[in-house]
């Protein structure tokens, strides 16, 4: 999968020590994004388990999943879907609400963004809880998607994340754990 050692791909990830609050190790991937060939083996890593998968459209997250999803797909040859926040996009949209640690959002996607039954990877750069990829997978779902996994460049297994999605049935793939 990957060609170069995860430790060199952790390497291009910078880590903000209490931000955004006392205590909190934020993975910031701008510094990966930054960096050609990270950039590349982080692409590889996220594309190379769903080669022959089949899909038909990746699904990223907003902010960081389009970067890093549009790039997937353009890998895999399929189509993408931005999952965006509530009020964001400019056609009739369906929408799902999710819990913040204060409070609730809403994640919405077109309308006729995928069709029932169509193979879709989820993909964002890093899972903690699992709120938004939770959400997400319930959205996609919802419109009659088969969400074949979820992938993210990070994993932050002791949040809990990656045994919800688990739980919920869908396969997580990450290339880093923390």
């Amino acid at each position: 999968m990957i060609k170069t050692d995860p430790s060199q791909l952790a390497q291009a990830i910078r880590v903000i020590p209490d931000y955004p609050k006392p205590g909190v190790q934020f993975r910031d991937i701008t510094t990966l994004l930054n960096d050609a060939v990270a950039f590349s083996t982080a692409i590889r890593g996220l594309t190379q388990p769903w080669v022959d998968a089949q899909i038909d459209k990746v699904a990223g997250i907003e902010a960081r999943g389009f970067i890093l999803g549009g790039a997937v797909a353009h890998g895999l040859g399929a189509g993408f879907v931005p999952l965006r926040k509530k009020g964001k996009l400019p056609h009739a949209t369906v929408s799902v609400a999710y819990s913040l640690e204060y409070g609730i959002d809403r994640m919405e996607m077109h309308t006729d963004a995928i069709k029932t039954g169509e193979r879709v990877l989820l993909i964002d750069d890093l899972i903690a809880t699992g709120g938004s990829a939770c959400a997400a997978v319930e959205l996609l779902q919802g419109v009659g998607a088969n969400v074949v996994a979820a992938a993210f460049v990070i994993e932050l297994p002791m949040l809990g994340g990656p045994a919800r999605l688990t739980s919920a049935g869908v396969h997580t793939h990450a290339l880093l754990s923390f």
